[in-house]
């Protein structure tokens, strides 16, 4: 792992050194944000079963929170600008530890949605000001530097976190949600380590720029793209929040080995997306890449019911995570491709937002499925799917929907 290195300091508070520090504490709070929704999925079958949820509307548990991401990360991100990133941060990690742990206190499904929608509010106000934190903090090549820890740091807390949550809640499922008390000693780091440069002065917002913005947020293919990102994101979730509910039945397992099979489909997805995606891209297309990454995740989503054996589960969960690996990546690249340079950011950031309801809506359109039909056809309607995206976009390519 490359280590994050500085000239020898005059003194024990150069600058340099300071900054270093804030960056730790800054992907730690990052990580934070990951392990929102990887805690639950593990432990889900067992709260289905002790406090009898609903099966139409237990998956809800594992995705509510990403509709409050969606919803509230852009007014984060401007009350942050307004008030101060600092002052953002330092209540919502404190606000996550409480929101989070409390979890483990409730016994309905309403009171579980409440504390879990509150904790999604406390994850995006602590993604907007970390990650403004660290754009403020350094600049240039430096910057995009601690963009890459940062996303690295997360990818690795993505995989981890499913297989520490599940091994913890083997014992109580409760006993999962104490791992978002992680957020009182990180907020001590922060209050201890975090110090916000003053703001540059600056000139009135330019009204041009917004109208590019409007314009290029209208383009049909622009929508056609953000459509692509909350599908995939819901076929995903598909495998997050059902496959424990499925290995649950056909061979009993656990929280532990529940969480394991999802922290393998990571890998699979973290691999492909760092080696593989744009090697795939520029080989056979950016668009074919993406439309055979949506049909190994329905290939994988239809033969899933078929597999009653974890030698063949978890090679299935494995190639499901390096379909997802090869199509996310491609996508936000024909989106930043579409996007003009002044506005690229802000078009991506409501790219992540388009994810996270794509998450939300995911056990909102199965959960009847799994209710009325059972576990085996949510996966066959979600690979079904899968399929038609994969299909449709190997036979009309997005970028034409637009021009």
């Amino acid at each position: 792992m490359q280590v994050i290195t500085a000239p020898s300091p005059p003194s024990p508070q150069s600058p340099k050194q300071s900054y270093r520090w804030q960056v730790y504490v800054l992907i730690a709070a990052g990580c934070l944000t990951t392990m929102t929704g990887g805690v639950v999925s593990p432990v889900l079958p067992e709260m289905v079963q002790e406090l009898s949820l609903s099966p139409q509307w237990a998956g809800t548990l594992v995705s509510i929170h990403a509709l409050a991401i969606a919803l509230f990360t852009p007014l984060f991100g401007l009350l942050a600008d307004r008030i101060g990133k600092r002052t953002v941060l330092l209540p919502a990690l404190l606000l996550y530890a409480l929101f989070g742990v409390a979890g483990a206190w409730m016994n309905t499904l309403p009171l579980l949605l409440m504390v879990r929608v509150l904790l999604g509010m406390s994850s995006a106000a602590i993604a907007a000001a970390s990650i403004g934190l660290l754009s403020t903090i350094f600049e240039g090549a430096e910057r995009s530097r601690m963009l890459g820890y940062a996303t690295s740091a997360m990818t690795i807390a993505s995989i981890m976190i499913p297989i520490v949550g599940g091994w913890i809640g083997a014992t109580e499922w409760r006993y999962a949600f104490y791992l978002y008390g992680f957020g009182l000693p990180t907020a001590i780091l922060a209050i201890l380590m975090i110090r916000e440069p003053q703001k540059r002065s600056g000139g009135l917002i330019d009204l041009d720029q917004n109208d590019l913005l409007f314009t290029t947020l209208r383009r049909p293919s622009t929508l056609m793209l953000y459509g692509t990102i909350a599908a995939a994101a819901a076929i995903v979730y598909t495998v997050v929040i059902y496959t424990p509910l499925y290995l649950k039945d056909i061979i009993d397992a656990g929280p532990a080995l529940n969480g394991s099979v999802l922290g393998i489909r990571a890998i699979g997805a973290a691999l492909m997306s760092a080696f593989a995606a744009s090697r795939l891209a520029r080989r056979f297309g950016t668009q074919r890449t993406i439309a055979t990454g949506f049909i190994t995740m329905a290939f994988t989503l239809l033969t899933i019911p078929l597999l009653n054996q974890l030698q063949w589960i978890v090679p299935a969960a494995v190639l499901f995570g390096m379909g997802f690996g090869i199509t996310i990546p491609n996508i936000y690249d024909l989106l930043a491709g579409l996007a003009p340079e002044e506005v690229r950011a802000t078009v991506l950031a409501v790219g992540t937002g388009a994810n996270s309801l794509g998450q939300f809506l995911s056990p909102l359109l199965l959960g009847p499925i799994w209710n009325g039909l059972g576990l085996t056809s949510v996966f066959y309607s979600a690979g079904a799917i899968a399929l038609l995206i994969g299909l449709r976009i190997a036979l009309r390519p997005l970028y034409r929907l637009s021009a």
